[in-house]
């Protein structure tokens, strides 16, 4: 497995009405990295993110679709996203702020 830097871990935020409303509970959801592990994303988002301390974090594997073009088929990239469960104690995290 080759060493991902923390900065390389989260890709984006993801951003849909589920994931607006675990944010009252300081549960947020991310675009990670494939090959990240769940405590590589929880040292990220302690570090990208200051004043933050992560409870829990739950991922979820997606394999990519079968696409077919022509006699020809491929598939479109595995994906993976991450549920991070911040405490009680903890600060906000400031992307979401405003949304």
């Amino acid at each position: 497995m080759a060493d991902i830097k923390y900065y390389d871990v989260i890709l984006k935020p993801i951003i849909t009405e589920k994931s607006m409303n675990g944010m009252a509970e300081k549960k947020y959801v991310f675009s990670v990295n494939p090959d990240a592990t769940k405590t590589q994303i929880k040292e990220a988002v302690e570090k990208m993110f200051a004043g933050t301390k992560v409870v829990k974090v739950n991922t979820v594997n997606a394999d990519g679709k079968v696409k077919r073009r022509g006699a020809t088929f491929g598939r479109t990239a595995k994906t993976k996203k991450a549920y991070v469960k911040l405490s009680e104690d903890s600060k906000d995290i400031e992307i979401f702020q405003g949304l």
